[in-house]
């Protein structure tokens, strides 16, 4: 299985009692589903938990940016997710819960999930990647919003969407194929890099 990078710094800060909701809607694994059956915006994908999908649009589409609505899930792949709570939920984060998915053929699971302290398998801390956005684009990174950029192309992350096992693709097309073998060779890259910092 292959998961993205989000970043290599690590935060220690800490978001103290958030809630475990977004707005109406409690999060659990079945919150997540095919990452191509959510809306497309782009280059990701965008839901909305509460109901409120075209309000998660709008924010999505806003030429100067915008504050994204209570219960908004972006996912770039489908191992990695992040949802808009309640005004005041975890206020580090820009009430932005973070989590790391497993994905297989039977759903979903929650491997890790929280605020500013997720780490992914890899070392990186998402919220580490994202807190650098410009306050107007509400902690979401994109190629002009101030994120450093992470080393998984368009191309990479594309194919990703499109091989979800949750979504019963039947052919991997080559071009995919291709550009699964290029993600995993940056993958084992950060591996060793990771493991030599230690």
């Amino acid at each position: 299985m292959r998961f993205l990078v989000a970043g290599t710094a690590l935060l220690a800060a800490a978001s103290g009692g958030a809630q475990d909701r977004a707005g109406k809607a409690s999060i659990d694994a079945q919150s997540f589903r095919c990452i191509t059956s959510m809306t497309h915006v782009r280059h990701f994908y965008v839901d909305n938990l509460n109901g409120d999908l075209q309000g998660t649009i709008a924010a999505a589409n806003a030429k100067n940016g915008a504050v994204y609505p209570p219960g908004s899930v972006i996912q770039l792949v489908p191992g990695e997710a992040m949802v808009k709570l309640d005004k005041g939920a975890s206020p580090a984060t820009h009430d932005w819960e973070y989590l790391e998915l497993d994905v297989s053929k039977e759903g979903t699971r929650i491997r890790r999930r929280g605020f500013a302290d997720v780490v992914n398998r890899f070392g990186g801390n998402c919220f580490g990647c994202h807190v650098q956005a410009r306050p107007e684009w509400d902690s979401v990174c994109e190629t002009d919003h101030g994120c450093a950029p992470i080393p998984v192309t368009r191309a990479m992350s594309g194919a990703l969407q499109r091989t979800d096992p949750r979504c019963g693709n039947a052919a991997i097309s080559p071009e995919d194929a291709a550009a699964l073998k290029q993600l995993d060779e940056v993958v084992e890259s950060l591996k060793l890099q990771s493991l030599k910092q230690r």
